[in-house]
This record gives structure tokens, sequence and C-alpha cells, in this order.
């Protein structure tokens, strides 16, 4: 079993999975020993790489879970190392949800990287820091190019505890404009070319006409 099914199957999970009759394979593989935190691959690393945005987990003191999407070019998210994860946090609406949730609790975050395009989605488990973006100059310039736009504010580390690719079942393909546009560009380009011999007929058209002293004909006459 993977340290990402280690970590989610908590009691309370397994309990509820033997009710529902899906524990008795996953019960298994728990018996084989736990070899500590994952290394991203290559096929994790590309992935996120290729990603302009994450959704990012975190719980307050009260228990609270927190959800936030971060996004930038894609590359934004840096792959440091197999076992660490980085960006360069930037100005937003000042609530410092995150932040606070990061500093306040133990760390322990939840990352969600989904791409609708190629329906596939990789989940992590990690443990995050939050520091000024000037407590580590070298890692701000490792982190900057590619970054998402706007004011630094704080360095963002993740280190990897554990990562599972998730079924890609009900998955609803989604493009965004950029990988419309590698798609769209040659159907814009013909397009823009049947426009242009349409003006070019209809000036020859007229120029006809006004020769022969007839009307110019239609298109649909043609």
């Amino acid at each position: 079993m993977s340290r990402y099914d280690r970590l989610a199957r908590t009691p309370a999970v397994r309990r509820v999975q033997q009710e529902m009759g899906s524990a008795d394979a996953a019960e298994r593989r728990l018996r084989t020993p736990d070899a500590g935190p994952e290394p991203l691959g290559a096929a994790e690393t590309a992935f996120v790489q290729g990603l302009d945005g994450f959704l990012f987990a975190t719980v307050n003191e009260d228990g609270w879970p927190y959800v936030q999407h971060r996004g930038g070019p894609p590359g934004f998210v840096h792959v440091l190392d197999p076992h660490t994860l980085g960006y360069l946090d930037v100005r937003g609406n000042r609530q410092y949800l995150t932040t606070g949730n990061l500093r306040g609790g133990d760390g322990r975050v939840a990352l969600f990287f989904l791409d609708h395009a190629r329906q596939a989605r990789l989940k992590v488990f990690g443990r995050a820091t939050a520091v000024p973006a000037d407590r580590d100059p070298v890692l701000a310039e490792r982190l900057a190019t590619p970054r998402t736009e706007g004011r630094v504010e704080q360095l963002v580390t993740i280190r990897v505890e554990a990562h599972a690719w998730n079924c890609s079942q009900h998955i609803t393909p989604r493009f965004t404009e950029r990988e419309l546009a590698d798609v769209l560009g040659p159907v814009r380009d013909r397009l823009e070319r049947l426009d242009r011999l349409e003006r070019e007929n209809a000036l020859l058209r007229a120029e006809l006409a006004a020769a022969t002293g007839r009307a110019p004909a239609s298109p649909a006459q043609d």
C-alpha cells in the first residue's frame, strides 16, 4: 500500500470501509512496512510543473478545513527536489487564512493538482511552511522564474509526505484558452483566408458589373 493510503485510511475510515465491504484488500496492504515519505517521480514532477494552478487545503486551530486556489503560469510550482515543492506567494486579498493556518498548526496540508484536459489528478499530503520573501534570497531567486505576477510576500515550501494518482472516471474534459489556441489556430487561419477570398470575390464581382453595366451577382447566384 502506498504511504498516501496509509495516512488517509484512519481508524474511522477503515471502520466505514469494513461497513461498506471494501476493507479486506486494504487491510492486507496495510500489513506492508511504512517506508517513509514518498519521493516524487518523473511523472509527478512533469505533471505538477505543467499545470497553471492547484488547490491548497489547510486546517485552522478550531479544526475547520480551508481550501484555497493558487494559480500562475505553468511551472510556477517548482519541484525543488523529489521531496520538496515550492512557489513564490504573491499578495492577494490580504486575508492570510492559509498562512495563519500554517503558523497556527503543525503545517500538515493537502494539495490537489487537476488537469481537466487530460482527465488526470494528483493528490499530495505534505507539511508546508510560509516565510517572508527576504528570509532566503537564494531560494527566492530559484523560485522566481516562472512565478505568479504580483508583489511577492512569502516563500512557500511543501515537504511531500505522500502522493497518489486519482481515478479519472468523473473528470469532465475542459480546456484552457492557451490549450484551445494551439488547436484552433489553424482553423482561425483558414477562416481568415476564406473571409479574405470572399471580400476579393465581392470586389471582382463589383468591378465586372461596372464594366458590363450589370448589377453585381450575389454569392448565391454564382
